[in-house]
């Protein structure tokens, strides 16, 4: 039985050990996405910097393939443009996201990676931060159309207008909504389905149950972040396993299978195997 984690990372404190406990609570195939340029001790002057990042996380991911069947996200974080722009100001960290986009881009082209992640900030910021980060949304939607990729989104939390408002722009770069996922999605499957982009439902609390009792269109996350800081935040590497079983228990082994293979196989355009 295939279980798929749409959305992990791995930093500086279980690494690798997370993965394998993800495997023995019955994870199968996870989607790895890498973190911000500080992470990785990288001080971009340009996007084409973000290579350093993507290839260091490519390379993990390599590691990571000899435990389960990991895909690569590449991201050009929202919340660069904060982290970048107290370096160079908001209007140069714009231009090095939407260079750093399209190095993405490439990667993805060359079978390196299966999606890209851009979104927008998740926090307040001014109205100037918030016009250039939907531009580099935009410059993000078009990339993903250019080299027929799905793409992951950070965002700020839900709320209609704002998705429908990402939805409407997805649109206009000729990007299928479907192909775009909110990323931290809490469980509202008919809102998503009605706006046309695609949630991948944080697995807490009844998160799963809640999403199933409204249909199948949707991922299940936990959003594990590594940081021996926070360890175990969002969720623990165990969660998405055990709350599959759940869903099993409750639902039966179809629906299951429809959002861990079928919605997979069809949003990112891979085939999926054990």
């Amino acid at each position: 039985m295939i279980i798929t984690d749409n959305h992990m990372h791995l930093y500086n404190h279980l690494r690798l050990k997370a993965l394998k406990e993800f495997k023995e609570a019955g994870g199968t195939h996870v989607f790895l996405v890498s973190l911000l340029c500080h992470h990785y001790e990288v001080v971009p002057k340009s996007g084409k910097d973000f290579s350093a990042v993507f290839d260091e996380h490519i390379r993990l991911v390599e590691r990571a393939n000899d435990i389960v069947k990991t895909y690569a996200v590449l991201s050009v974080h929202p919340a660069e443009i904060t982290v970048l722009g107290s370096r160079y100001g908001v209007e140069k960290a714009a231009e090095i996201m939407k260079e750093a986009l399209e190095v993405a881009g490439k990667y993805v082209a060359e079978g390196k990676a299966v999606a890209i992640k851009s979104g927008r900030p998740h926090y307040e910021v001014s109205e100037k931060v918030w016009k250039l980060s939907n531009e580099v949304l935009m410059h993000a939607f078009e990339i993903a159309k250019d080299v027929d990729c799905a793409i992951q989104l950070h965002t700020e939390s839900y709320n209609r207008e704002g998705m429908e408002e990402i939805a409407k722009m997805a649109e206009k770069a000729g990007l299928k909504k479907e192909r775009v996922i909110k990323h931290f999605s809490p469980p509202l499957v008919k809102d998503f389905e009605e706006i046309g982009i695609f949630p991948s439902v944080i697995a807490s609390g009844n998160n799963v149950l809640e999403a199933a009792s409204q249909g199948d269109r949707f991922f299940v996350e936990t959003d594990y972040i590594d940081d021996r800081n926070r360890p175990g935040a969002v969720l623990g590497p165990k969660t998405v396993p055990k709350k599959v079983k759940e869903l099993i228990s409750k639902y039966g082994e179809d629906i299951a299978y429809k959002i861990c293979v079928e919605n997979i196989e069809k949003i990112y355009g891979i085939e999926l195997e054990l």
